[in-house]
Formats: structure tokens, C-alpha cells, sequence
């Protein structure tokens, strides 16, 4: 069978894995920078309104994800995303999902499905008035 001639195609392994690095750090730094809005936020800063968030739910704003277990217990969680700090962008059933690589998480921040495999950070939040803010 005949072969064709290719002449000499071969890489160095300095190249190769130069290569290898930019690509990783563009898929990486894609992912990271997806939203930087679920950085920490300053204390007293107004994340959601008392009646935007359902008993037994839950809402994601200013970087924060807001839920309601019991009527009048609030949580907070930061919605950066444990797998790669991707922000976590919806509410599905019960659980909060990541856009990026749909990670889920529960209502209490436990991993629900991966990749993720860590739970999301806690944020302290705090009622006042009418409206929960970071505490």
C-alpha cells in the first residue's frame, strides 16, 4: 500500500506542551471570568427582597444565592460555582444549576450533581426591614 510523504512533522515536546497550556488557560480563564458578580460583596449590600424568595425556595442575586427553608429562615451561599467559579444562573426544581457544566446544588448548598464536588461557600445574610442583605 503505497504511503505518502509527509516530509518531517514533528513536534518537540516543549511545543507540544506549550500548546497544550495556552489551551487550558483559555478554556480555564473562559469558565472563571463567566461572571465576576459572585465575588464577595459588602456587608449591609441588599441581595433580594424579603418577598422574592419563596418558602422552600430559593433566588440568585447580586451574586448570592438566597433561599428560604422554614418560612422567615433565610440562608446565603455564594453563587460561584465550586467546580470552576462559574456563576450559578438558575433555579430548577430544587436545586440551583451552573450553566458552564451543570453542577447542582441543593437548597442548603450541597452538591446535588457534579462535577462540583465541593458545596457552595456560606455568605451571611441578615434580614432588615423588608429586604435581606449581606452580613
Amino acid at each position: 500500500m503505497p504511503t505518502e510523504d509527509r516530509g518531517d512533522l514533528r513536534i518537540d515536546r516543549r511545543t507540544a506542551l506549550a500548546g497544550a497550556g495556552v489551551a487550558a488557560a483559555v478554556t480555564v480563564g473562559a469558565c472563571a471570568s463567566a461572571e465576576p458578580s459572585a465575588r464577595e460583596v459588602a456587608p449591609g449590600t441588599e441581595v433580594a427582597k424579603v418577598a422574592d424568595v419563596p418558602v422552600g425556595g430559593a433566588v440568585i442575586a447580586g451574586g448570592t444565592v438566597v433561599t428560604q427553608p422554614r418560612a422567615g429562615v433565610f440562608q446565603g451561599f455564594s453563587a460561584a460555582c465550586t467546580h470552576l467559579g462559574c456563576t450559578v444562573s438558575k433555579i430548577q426544581r430544587e436545586t440551583v444549576v451552573c450553566r458552564c457544566h451543570g453542577s447542582a446544588f441543593r437548597f442548603d448548598g450541597t452538591v446535588a450533581t457534579g462535577p462540583a464536588e465541593r458545596p457552595l461557600a456560606p455568605r451571611a445574610v441578615r434580614v432588615d426591614g423588608d429586604r435581606i442583605v449581606t452580613a
